[in-house]
């Protein structure tokens, strides 16, 4: 939990009008963050994080077609920085679960997660990762949200390569405005 600086027992006046509206020097300087190109840390290291981010190919049925289409020069996801897909997790940040999770690979799917280092993420790629799908029976694991956090669903039957390409625009959103990953927001089930 983050402390506000108040809490610290610093008492300047910026900090106490803090939610008061802008100040006289806020108010003086505009956007002049915006015009010299100044930034925060925090800044910087999210927008490192989209500009670097590699998938872990986790392709288990038709879906995975289409997710492999990404890396083509049509699509060339090369430009956000994510040509490069991952047979490690340790070597991932992202993991794009596309197809449906047979409960034998739960297991399997929930240790690749597990082997991820932080911060990650993770999108269900088409309807059966992210509710199942038409395979509404004993063995489809109807949600792959059952057993990791999802930060964005993909949905489509399967997904064109454009629609896994809006999902990752958006999370590079989620990143840059520093919402957290899903495993800290909420859990799953274990």
């Amino acid at each position: 939990m983050k402390k506000r600086l108040a809490d610290y027992g610093v008492q300047s006046e910026r900090v106490l009008w803090k939610g008061k509206g802008p100040g006289a020097f806020e108010t003086e300087l505009g956007d002049l963050e915006s015009r010299l190109g100044l930034t925060t840390l925090d800044k910087a290291i999210h927008w490192a994080q989209t500009k670097s981010m590699w998938p872990d190919t986790f392709g288990l049925a038709c879906c995975a077609i289409e997710m492999m289409a990404i890396v083509s020069s049509r699509y060339d996801i090369a430009r956000f920085g994510m040509e490069a897909f991952r047979s490690s997790p340790r070597q991932a940040d992202l993991l794009i679960v596309s197809g449906r999770v047979a409960h034998k690979m739960a297991a399997p799917l929930r240790q690749i997660y597990d082997q991820m280092l932080e911060p990650k993420w993770v999108i269900a790629m088409g309807a059966c990762a992210s509710s199942g799908g038409m395979f509404n029976n004993y063995t489809v694991l109807q949600g792959v949200d059952k057993i990791v956090a999802v930060d964005i669903y993909v949905p489509g039957c399967p997904p064109r390569p454009e629609a896994l390409m809006e999902g990752i625009i958006r999370l590079h959103e989620r990143v840059q405005a520093g919402i957290p990953p899903a495993y800290e927001l909420r859990g799953v089930a274990s």
